[in-house]
């Protein structure tokens, strides 16, 4: 039987760094949502280190105060984006009609900040830490890509593990965990509750992981339109409808 023979497309390969970084630029401008560095140098025939790094270089230039850029790119661990500045966020939305919506709930902001600030962590920590159940609250950030499962805790119950996602980067407009400000009230917190995890019973642990439809969501990769930043303070990803609380 002869095997059927794939079309590969031949791309012409770009000699010049100005013709690299105005491919870069219409990539990440027609997707709409952030793009890995190594499939970026897949396509342009570089290593995944030089594409990060001439990607650096570009945003360096569209992020400057006094460009004519109406657009910035923002560089992550593993993928970069163009999304709008936030000074022009209220003239996108009255020009396409884009609805103002909500905001995080405060328990879903407590979560998030707990998990932000202590990942990798388990459910039975945040609740621990909150003093009061937190499985909606985690659901809810699950469903928004805010959260992800990484893996389960090697202890009675094998628990899963939270940790923030690029989403979530993108979402509060910050580059790294790095830039999240310090507080000392949450790691005295949390410092208390890692203490009184290590005395959790199996049943516990088990009640903390119980049945619920919101306990784990595979992370997918989802097409998303550029982000729109709110006026000051956390800004939504793309419409400020992607986080609004049910």
């Amino acid at each position: 039987m002869e095997e059927k023979k794939q079309n590969v497309t031949v791309l012409e390969p770009l000699t010049s760094a100005r013709e690299i970084e105005q491919a870069i630029e219409a990539i990440l401008f027609a997707a709409g949502y952030p793009m890995r560095y190594d499939k970026l140098g897949e396509v342009l025939g570089l290593g995944t280190k030089d594409i990060k790094a001439m990607v650096s270089q570009m945003a360096d230039r569209f992020n400057e105060e006094d460009t004519h850029h109406g657009i910035q790119l923002l560089c992550y661990p593993t993928t970069c984006q163009l999304t709008t500045k936030e000074k022009y966020a209220p003239y996108i939305r009255e020009a396409l009609g884009i609805r103002r919506g909500g905001n995080l709930s405060a328990s879903s902001m407590e979560v998030l900040a707990v998990v932000a600030y202590n990942q990798p962590v388990t459910r039975s920590f945040v609740d621990l830490v909150r003093g009061v159940d937190s499985s909606y609250a985690v659901g809810s950030l699950l469903d928004k890509g805010l959260i992800e499962a990484a893996g389960r805790l090697d202890a009675p119950g094998r628990p899963m593990l939270y940790v923030t996602t690029d989403k979530f980067l993108r979402v509060f407009g910050i580059n790294s965990l790095d830039e999240l400000p310090e507080t000392e009230a949450l790691s005295v917190a949390a410092a208390q509750a890692d203490g009184d995890q290590l005395s959790i019973e199996p049943s516990e642990a088990e009640a903390a992981e119980s049945a619920d439809p919101h306990d784990y969501t595979e992370a997918v990769d989802t097409e998303e339109t550029n982000v729109i930043y709110e006026d000051g303070g956390a800004a939504p990803d793309t419409t400020s409808t992607d986080i609004k609380e049910e």
